[in-house]
């Protein structure tokens, strides 16, 4: 399930990619079987080592090249291990609400991005993440551990990427089939296990189906629904080829091979 539109996103073979909080990958292997390179991140190591596990599998199965570029580096936003200037795209899915210090990682993400490159940040929409938050003070920090820790406007968002040196493009929003199923879950006991509740259960069925099916039904009913439902804001941003670098050391940093 993608929440970046790589259409949009303009991803191409032979870019190289890092997926910023990368999770089980889901954008990794999508970047990865339409040609792009690399570099998978987060601060999580079982993450790390389920992509590590499970990417031998996808190249046996044909999914991808398993020539390309593909690292799993362990690393904080907020002082990524990379040298200045390395990435011809990045994506940030669902990080940035998680973080104290969003203008240090907005300002790192800023540096090892290339000139002329692109940045999408994704957050939860501010409309549903509302909701949520007034269900349920468990969704969110401080009760959650490592939880999200704000609610953006989407103005908020575009204000902190310029005031990073990045001029922000499009948005668009995704998701929208997801917004009632985080709303019910926070209703009846976000920390309840799924089977627990019949309503949860039935609706998570609901979305592995559509997720797995893609039938033509709720495709049509998510986009219709995405700009007012989306659980999710898609916020693109470059970084203008003529832009001024920032001086930093790169002692300490992890090297990407090409």
């Amino acid at each position: 399930m993608l929440t970046v539109d790589y259409d949009r996103f303009g991803l191409r073979a032979g870019d190289l990619l890092l997926d910023l909080g990368c999770g089980f990958g889901r954008h990794t292997y999508e970047a990865l079987a339409r040609g792009a390179k690399v570099v998978s991140c987060d601060m999580a190591r079982p993450e790390l080592e389920a992509i590590r596990n499970t990417a031998p599998l996808l190249i046996a199965d044909g999914l991808f090249d398993g020539q390309l570029l593909h690292q799993q580096v362990q690393g904080d936003a907020t002082q990524l291990p990379f040298d200045d200037n390395t990435f011809d795209k990045i994506i940030a899915s669902e990080v940035m609400e998680h973080i104290p210090d969003d203008t240090a990682a907005l300002d790192e993400l800023f540096r090892v991005l290339k000139p002329g490159g692109t940045l999408a940040v994704t957050i939860p929409a501010r409309f549903p993440e509302r909701i949520c938050w007034k269900l349920s003070s468990d969704y969110h920090a401080p009760a959650a551990q490592g939880g999200h820790v704000r609610i953006y406007r989407e103005s908020e968002l575009r204000e902190k990427l310029q005031g990073a040196g990045l001029d922000p493009t499009v948005s668009y929003r995704a998701h929208a089939l997801h917004s009632p199923y985080w709303w019910l879950r926070c209703k009846v006991g976000v920390n309840n296990a799924i089977e627990d509740n019949w309503s949860v259960r039935t609706y998570h069925k609901l979305l592995e189906w559509d997720i797995v099916s893609a039938p033509w039904i709720t495709r049509a009913a998510e986009r219709l629904l995405n700009p007012v439902l989306g659980k999710s804001l898609i916020v693109q941003a470059q970084k203008s080829p003529l832009r001024t670098e920032r001086s930093g050391s790169s002692k300490g940093r992890a090297h990407v091979g090409t």
